[in-house]
C-alpha cells in the first residue's frame, strides 16, 4: 500500500475544505491569481492550512488548483508554473511541520481542469500543461488529486499526462450533477470506460467534488458506489441558496453538512471533505461528528470464551414482561415515546405516562439522550414511571456514555428493579449535541450490547462468570427502513437477531412503501416489528425531520401538504391526519406502533391513535 491507500483503509479520513473561498473571504478578489499568493502573500495561505489542521483535517490540499501555464497566463505568470506549485506544496508542509504532525497528515497536490486556450498562440495541449504541473508537485506532495473533472476531455488529458509518471499516486475526482452527468451528457459510465482502457497506473481512489451541494452529492454517491470498488472521497460544495419565506438562504450550515456526511459514511465513503464554500468550521463539525462514528463502527464486543451449549435457555419471551407476553401471542401493541426532561422534575413525565395508562397504551418508550442531549437518567425515569403509574416502560440503552463495565452494571440494575423491556441502540455521538467536547465511549455498538444482554439472560456476565439468576430482559433493537445502504442495514438486522434480539422498532415512517419493502426483505427472520410514527407539528418541524435527521425520509407530497396549511394550528392538524393515514396504511403489516410525543405533547400523540 502507498501512504494514501493505507490512510483510507485505516479509518474514515477527513480532507480539508475550500481554499479559493477562504482566500476570497480575506479580501482578495477574483481579478488576481489566488495561486500566486503562495509566493507573494504566503502567510494568508499558511493561515488557511493552519485553520484546517486545527479543525481536524487529515489531508491538506495545495493552493495549486489553477497553477497551470494556461490559467496563470491570464495574469502574465506563465513562467512561474514551477515556482508557484512548489510554493503551494511547501506551505502545506510548513503548516504540518509547525503543528508537529509530520507523518500523520498527507498533502494532496491539487490539479484542476486546464481550460480553453485564450488565444490562437496558445497551442500546447492539455496533457503537456498537466505534465508540467506534475513535474513540480510530485516530488513535494504525497499524492495528486485531479479535481473537478467535468468532461471526458479533462479526464483524457489527465490520463495522458499520467503516462509520464508510472508510479504516480493519484485520485480522479469528478464534478457532476445528481444524475451523474455533466452538461455535455458525459457521466460515470463514460468516465469508467475511459479509465478501464487506460494502460497506465490505476488511481488509488475515485472522488466526487463540487457538484450541487451536500444533498445533490448524496445522489451522485448512491450511483457511484455501484460502479467502483475503489475507495471514494466525497467533497461537496456549499450548494445553491434556497428560497425560504421570501429570503434566499444557504442551507449548508456546519451541522447540515455533517448530517449529510454521516450519510456519506453510511454509504461507505472512505474520506470526506469539502469544496467551494466549505470552511474550517464545516470541517471541524465534520471531524467531531464522523470520527467517533467511524471509531465505534470498527469496534466490536471483545471475545468471551463461553461454551454456549452449557448455558441454560433464557426465560421464554412470554414470561419476561406484559409487552413480551403480547408480542409472543402475536397481539397488537402500542407505545408512546416520551423524552425524559432536561431537569430533574419528573412530574410532567409522570402525568404524561398516567394519560397513556388511562388510554390503554401498553408501554412508555424512554429515549437515552437523543441527539446527544443531557437529560435525567432514563433508568431513573423508568423506575419512577413503573412504580408511580404502573405502566411498563421500554428503556433505551445506548453505548455512548459508559464503558462495558458501566453498561453491564446498568443492565443488572434494570433486572433488579424489574425494568425488563430494553431497546439497545448505538447512540448519537456527543459531537452532535450541546456538549461536543464530551468523550464518546462506544466500547461496543448495539450488536455487541445485545450480545451482553443475551448472555445475562442465560445467567452469565460479560466475563463468563455466573450471576445469581438469569435476567429476563425483552431485547429490542432499532431499524432504519430508509437506510441509504439497505444491504448494510439488512446485514446489521440479521446480526442483531443472531445476537439475541426479540423485537424491532423502526425509525419514524412517512413513506409506507419504503416500510413495506423493508418488511418484505426481513419477513423470513420472523421477528415482531413495531413501526415508529412521528406526528408533525409544523412545516418547520417537517423540514427539520427531512433535512437534519438521518434515517427519516419525508416525501415531497407531505412537505407540500404541510406548507399549504395556513396557520400553525392547521399545520399541527395536518400532521396528525398524516400520521393517522400512515397508521391506516401500515397497520395490517406490523405488530405494533410507537407514537412519538413531539416536544413532550402526549395528548397530541394520543390523538393520533383515537
Amino acid at each position: 500500500m502507498n501512504s494514501l491507500q493505507r490512510k483510507l483503509s485505516e479509518s474514515l479520513t477527513i480532507f480539508d475544505g475550500a481554499i479559493g473561498t477562504e482566500i476570497y473571504r480575506r479580501n482578495f478578489f477574483v481579478n488576481a491569481s489566488f495561486e500566486q499568493l503562495s509566493v507573494s502573500n504566503p502567510e494568508v495561505i499558511l493561515d488557511i492550512h493552519r485553520q484546517y489542521l486545527d479543525a481536524g483535517a487529515e489531508v491538506l490540499t495545495t493552493n495549486t488548483f489553477n497553477a497551470n501555464a494556461r490559467r496563470l497566463g491570464k495574469f502574465g505568470l506563465t513562467d512561474q508554473v514551477t515556482a508557484i506549485n512548489r510554493a503551494g506544496a511547501e506551505l502545506a508542509r510548513r503548516a504540518i511541520d509547525e503543528a508537529d504532525l509530520s507523518g500523520k497528515i498527507l498533502i494532496a497536490g491539487s490539479i484542476g481542469p486546464i481550460g480553453e486556450p485564450e488565444s490562437v498562440a496558445d497551442t500546447r495541449d492539455r496533457a503537456t500543461l498537466i505534465a508540467e504541473q506534475l513535474e513540480a508537485l510530485v516530488p513535494v506532495t504525497d499524492f495528486i488529486i485531479f479535481e473537478s473533472l467535468r468532461t471526458v476531455i479533462d479526464l483524457g488529458a489527465a490520463l495522458e499526462a499520467i503516462k509520464k509518471f508510472p508510479d504516480l499516486v493519484y485520485i480522479l475526482s469528478f464534478a457532476i450533477d445528481r444524475h451523474a452527468e455533466n452538461c455535455c451528457g458525459d457521466g460515470l459510465d463514460e468516465f469508467k470506460q475511459l479509465i478501464s482502457t487506460f494502460p497506465g497506473s490505476r488511481p488509488s481512489a475515485i472522488g466526487l467534488n463540487c457538484g450541487g451541494g451536500p444533498e445533490s452529492t448524496l445522489a451522485e454517491l448512491e450511483l457511484l458506489v455501484n460502479k467502483t470498488a475503489l475507495p471514494i472521497v466525497v467533497q461537496p460544495n456549499a450548494g445553491q441558496p434556497r428560497g425560504i419565506d421570501g429570503r434566499m438562504i444557504y442551507m449548508t450550515s456546519a451541522e447540515y453538512f455533517s448530517t449529510y456526511a454521516k450519510r456519506y459514511a453510511m454509504l461507505g465513503a472512505a474520506a470526506i471533505g469539502g469544496c467551494c464554500g466549505i470552511s474550517p468550521a464545516h470541517i471541524q463539525e465534520l471531524a467531531r461528528t464522523i470520527k467517533p462514528l467511524s471509531m465505534a463502527e470498527k469496534r466490536d464486543l471483545p471475545k468471551v470464551e463461553i461454551v454456549e451449549s452449557d448455558l441454560p435457555s433464557p426465560v421464554p419471551i412470554s414470561e419476561r414482561s406484559k409487552l413480551g407476553s403480547k408480542l409472543a401471542a402475536k397481539k397488537f401493541v402500542t407505545s408512546i415515546e416520551i423524552t425524559p426532561p432536561r431537569g430533574f422534575d419528573l412530574s410532567a413525565t409522570i402525568a404524561g405516562a398516567r394519560k397513556c395508562l388511562d388510554f390503554g397504551i401498553d408501554a412508555v418508550n424512554l429515549p437515552d439522550g437523543p441527539r446527544a442531549s443531557s437529560r435525567i437518567s432514563p433508568l431513573v425515569t423508568a423506575i419512577a414511571i413503573e412504580q408511580q403509574v404502573g405502566i411498563e416502560t421500554v428503556l433505551h440503552c445506548c453505548c455512548r456514555d459508559k464503558s462495558l463495565l458501566g453498561l453491564q452494571a446498568d443492565l443488572l440494575g434494570c433486572a433488579g428493579m424489574g425494568i425488563n423491556n430494553i431497546l439497545f441502540i448505538t447512540g448519537d455521538p456527543p459531537k452532535l449535541g450541546d456538549y461536543p467536547y464530551s468523550s464518546g465511549v462506544f466500547d461496543v455498538d448495539s450488536i455487541g450490547l445485545v450480545k451482553i444482554q443475551s448472555r445475562l439472560n442465560r445467567g452469565v456476565d460479560l466475563g463468563g462468570k455466573p450471576i445469581n439468576a438469569p435476567t429476563k430482559a425483552l431485547i429490542g433493537v432499532g431499524a432504519d427502513p430508509n437506510a441509504i445502504d439497505p444491504e448494510r442495514e439488512y446485514r446489521r438486522i440479521c446480526e442483531k437477531i443472531e445476537a439475541g434480539a426479540d423485537f424491532i422498532i423502526t425509525q419514524p415512517v412517512f413513506a409506507p412503501e419504503t416500510l413495506f419493502a423493508f418488511i418484505d426483505r426481513i419477513e423470513q427472520l420472523k421477528i415482531p416489528l413495531i413501526a415508529g410514527i412521528w406526528p408533525l407539528v409544523s412545516y418547520r418541524n417537517a423540514e427539520f425531520m427531512k433535512t437534519e435527521v438521518p434515517g427519516v425520509v419525508v416525501p415531497d407530497a407531505i412537505m407540500e401538504r404541510m406548507a399549504s396549511a395556513a396557520t400553525r394550528e392547521a399545520q399541527r392538524d395536518a400532521g396528525i391526519e398524516i400520521a393517522k393515514e400512515s397508521i391506516r396504511e401500515i397497520r395490517s403489516r406490523v405488530q405494533g406502533l410507537q407514537i412519538s410525543a413531539p416536544f413532550g405533547n402526549v395528548e397530541l400523540a394520543l390523538k393520533v391513535l383515537k
